[in-house]
């Protein structure tokens, strides 16, 4: 039998270092998480003493795991014991000889239950059999653990680190209102197995690309930032949307072989990250990303050059940079569910774009009671004149991203989320203020096909034999959702962006944990970057031109209508549009102002270059009129005769 061995790195004097100060947990914690947040950690490595139920099994002691609305199910908020003594305990295998460094407990994710573990003892083992306190001196340490069910709480093990394989919390007391409950994170660096053959299977996969795998602050993100803009000068470009509130400018990458203007058929893409600032993932992942494509774009990787010379990228990795320093500051692990995901002014970001929803659904319903579609809209939506109001509780940061997506014609966009695993889809909102309820879209077939094309290729997402993060197993949906149907949101991106622009919008949810560790970022950059990249290549359906038969002109503003699709979209200041449609033929029509309706059939092919459906307008009559008169000019016979003619016609008619 292997006795437990002990490291010689010392730390304090004392049984235990707990802290919650600003900027300590990036010091200090020197070994990673094990991974029972991230769910490295398999639920076949964690076991307990006892549990009162299923739903409050060891599985369930990860930490900032959450539970759903009601108690009692499969998927409570904790590992909680069903016996009430000190003999209790929770087990993690790690399945390798690790050094423990220290361990991270929350109290029990609850809105019913108010329980959490006030001080805890510390085990070791190798076999299971024979377990090795954690000492303070020559006294056995006891460890300060939770005053709150959310608050982390971390403690660093005295004088010497642990080798070890199998690790124990045993509480000791809690909370005298409640019950034994715990989540947990352990810190630990594996170590190489000398009696394992196959130690060369045991290296974590990780990816071979040279990027920055690590977590950026502001100061940071800039310098990154500029160094990509150094590395590949002639596609990038970076430009500030406006400031927080605190005054930190929101940044956007541009990538594009011409970057600083709009090309005619080119079209717009944006990634959005870090709306809610402790979901930390996609701010890196964009920082990644950035990187990967101009050392890819120098390497002549046929595939990342297409998608410069055809796209104009847009990357804004931090829309919330307020609330992430704050969650930075605390650290991954110590940040707990909800430090950072609020601006500044403590505003949830996903719920303060102007509800358009309401504004449709009340023009619907005015067009059924009297008949009259005069007033029906289903594009281009205006927002209403209180939302722009100084009075109106609207986050900077929001108006900001709002001027963004009205100066740029946006075609397509995902929004970047983290703390779960689906891509949700518009609309977010329920029309009749249901908790959930599936409320699609004129156009829900392709946005169904968007969040298939991000789930299918996340490697983590298409794994059948995953488990569910928290309390919904979205496997069943095959990882994706349609946003109310998970839960209603008043005042999303998703539908703000679907109904005051062109741009089709989804938020993807990259991983159970908001805020993984450093160590993490590698395997998650792997997980995602297929899935990036083909989303951006989404853009490519049909486009065209639209454009004045007479003098070839772009016209701008012209309303593109799909027949039995109710969601017309609009041409930019050149004429050029792209309509986002799933492989097929469809009849077209566009009108403008002043302009003859036109329509055709346009077909859409699964190639990955756009199918091409230009228009060319001639103008009315009326309109001609107009700009002769306006000229000065003298109208010809011809254009008389027809005029009389029409007003023949309109009189008749009146």
């Amino acid at each position: 039998m292997t006795p437990v061995e002990r490291s010689c790195r010392p730390l304090r004097q004392k049984g235990i270092r707990r802290t919650s100060r600003p900027g300590v947990a990036p010091q200090t914690m020197s070994c990673p998480p094990l991974g029972l947040e991230s769910l490295r950690v398999k639920d076949t490595q964690l076991r307990a003493s006892s549990y009162k139920r299923r739903g409050l099994g060891p599985h369930r002691g990860r930490l900032n795991i959450q539970s759903g609305i009601e108690d009692g199910d499969i998927y409570d908020g904790a590992w909680c014991a069903q016996y009430e003594d000190k003999k209790q305990w929770l087990e993690v295998d790690a399945r390798r000889p690790t050094r423990f460094t220290g361990v991270i407990l929350q109290g029990r994710s609850s809105i019913w239950s108010w329980d959490f573990i006030l001080t805890y003892k510390v085990q070791f083992s190798n076999d299971t059999l024979v377990w090795q306190p954690a000492m303070n001196g020559t006294k056995e340490a006891v460890f300060e653990g939770n005053q709150d069910t959310e608050t982390p709480a971390l403690a660093l093990f005295n004088e010497s680190a642990t080798v070890a394989r199998y690790i124990r919390i045993n509480p000791q007391s809690w909370y005298e209102n409640g019950t034994i409950c715990l989540r947990a994170e352990v810190l630990g660096c594996t170590l190489p197995d000398p009696n394992n053959i196959y130690a060369w299977q045991q290296t974590e996969q990780g990816t071979q690309d040279k990027l920055d795998f690590r977590h950026h602050n502001y100061k940071e993100m800039r310098k990154l930032m500029k160094s990509v803009t150094e590395a590949c000068p002639d596609i990038t470009h970076i430009y500030s949307i406006g400031k927080s509130h605190m005054g930190l400018k929101m940044y956007v990458m541009e990538i594009s072989d011409h970057p600083g203007k709009h090309e005619l058929g080119e079209p717009e893409f944006r990634y959005v990250a870090g709306m809610h600032g402790n979901e930390a993932l996609g701010r890196e992942l964009l920082l990644n990303l950035m990187q990967y494509i101009c050392q890819e774009y120098k390497l002549g990787n046929q595939r990342i050059v297409r998608l410069v010379k055809e796209t104009r990228i847009h990357l804004l990795p931090s829309m919330n940079p307020d609330g992430y320093e704050m969650a930075f500051k605390k650290g991954s692990e110590l940040a707990g569910w909800a430090l950072g995901r609020y601006s500044y002014q403590g505003i949830d970001m996903n719920h303060n774009f102007a509800d358009l929803n309401k504004v449709m659904w009340d023009a619907v319903e005015f067009d059924f009671q009297n008949n009259d579609k005069s007033k029906l809209i289903n594009h281009y939506i205006p927002i209403p004149e209180y939302y722009t109001s100084e009075d109106a509780f609207v986050a900077l940061e929001t108006r900001a991203v709002i001027n963004w997506m009205q100066n740029i014609p946006f075609v397509l966009s995902a929004n970047l989320h983290g703390g779960e695993l689906v891509v949700t889809y518009p609309f977010d909102r329920t029309e009749d203020w249901a908790p959930r309820d599936d409320t699609p879209t004129p156009d829900n077939s392709f946005f169904r096909w968007l969040a298939t094309v991000y789930a299918s290729t996340n490697q983590v997402m298409s794994n059948p034999d995953r488990r569910p993060c928290h309390n919904e197993n979205f496997q069943r949906y095959n990882n994706i959702i349609n946003g109310a149907n998970w839960h209603t949101v008043q005042g999303s991106m998703n539908d703000f962006s679907y109904l005051h622009t062109n741009c089709f919008d989804v938020t993807v949810e990259l991983s159970c944990d908001k805020f993984p560790h450093a160590s993490e970022l590698p395997i998650e950059w792997e997980n995602n970057k297929e899935s990036l990249l083909i989303y951006m290549e989404q853009v490519r359906p049909p486009i065209g031109v639209i454009r004045d038969k007479d003098t070839e002109a772009g016209i701008a503003d012209a309303i593109i209508k799909v027949d039995d699709i109710d969601h017309h979209i609009r041409s930019v200041v050149d004429g050029d549009y792209w309509r986002l449609l799933n492989p097929g033929e469809y009849e077209v029509t566009v009108s403008a102002e002043g302009y003859n309706p036109s329509t055709r059939m346009c077909r859409v092919m699964y190639e990955h270059y756009p199918t091409i459906c230009d228009f060319r307008l001639t103008k009315t009559p009326k309109q001609r009129l107009k700009e002769i008169l306006a000229k000065g000019g003298k109208l010809p016979k011809d254009l008389q005769l027809r005029l009389r003619q029409l007003l023949t016609t309109t009189n008749q008619v009146a």
